[in-house]
């Protein structure tokens, strides 16, 4: 049997199990898919316990990075940015390392009819933020402003800015009323992190990407519901992103993206409801 599985820590949340096999069952596959609990430390190891019937691994957290130093090749996009959330197992035995984040984001944007702007407001600094980024170049947005928690932890993102010819200035939130008049708004923060600052940045733009799921809605998405703003959330991004791997994967297009997130949504609703 072919196996696929997602690794990270904690795992314990992914909606990804569900997800995928919803996939394999409208693809008529038979095939198998996992969660394991794995660290940052523990990567390495765990890829060398793997038999020969694994096709591929979903990456979240903390491994997006340190995949990059375990494949034999990696994809422009994960290059770039400094992140894969993807690996495959090639038929002559060897790894690679691919990013479906950066275009999961512009497929979720383009789900709402988004296809372009000009400018765009990125909250967080994170591995999340630096998949924005990329993506929001993908859309042609030539200007974002990045609001961080610790500026001193943006000079990551700054580079990454200039690589993808971005005019990009930083702040951080004790700056906040200062910010406003975007085409886009994303926070790459958890739920929770910018309650304080939802009615603000809920209004700074008439489209707000909040990739939280879970718990949710979060503050920003109330508020944005309650003056108008359209709004996707994480739900968006992880089910562009899981249709990517799966075709990747199982080499089948177009990935049952209906049915994958009535899956994820499933879960969600049997975890908590909305």
């Amino acid at each position: 049997m072919t196996r696929c599985a997602v690794l990270g820590s904690p795992i314990a949340h992914s909606l990804s199990p569900a997800m995928h096999r919803a996939a394999y069952a409208e693809l008529g596959l038979d095939w198998r898919y996992d969660a394991f609990e794995v660290g940052e430390h523990e990567l390495r190891g765990f890829l060398a316990t793997l038999g020969d019937d694994v096709r591929g691994l979903s990456l979240t957290m903390p491994l997006k990075r340190v995949a990059l130093e375990l494949v034999d090749t990696v994809d422009p996009v994960a290059e770039l940015i400094g992140a894969a959330n993807t690996m495959l197992f090639e038929p002559d035995g060897s790894r690679s390392a691919h990013n479906t984040d950066v275009p999961g984001l512009i497929a979720a944007f383009a789900e709402r009819g988004i296809t372009g702007a000009d400018t765009a407001v990125v909250l967080g600094g994170g591995a999340t933020a630096a998949s924005t980024l990329a993506a929001l170049r993908g859309l042609k947005v030539s200007e974002v402003t990045l609001v961080v928690r610790d500026l001193a932890k943006a000079e990551r993102l700054r580079d990454l800015a200039a690589a993808l010819e971005l005019k990009t200035s930083v702040a951080d939130f004790g700056q906040v009323e200062q910010i406003g008049g975007f085409d886009l708004c994303v926070s790459t923060l958890p739920g929770g992190a910018v309650d304080r600052w939802a009615e603000h940045f809920a209004a700074v733009a008439p489209v707000v990407f909040d990739v939280a799921y879970h718990p949710w809605p979060t503050q920003l998405a109330l508020v944005a519901h309650r003056i108008g703003t359209e709004l996707l959330n994480g739900l968006d991004l992880l089910v562009h992103q899981a249709t990517l791997q799966v075709e990747m994967m199982t080499g089948r297009s177009p990935a049952p993206l209906a049915a994958m997130r009535a899956a994820a949504r499933e879960e969600l609703d049997d975890r908590e409801p909305f």
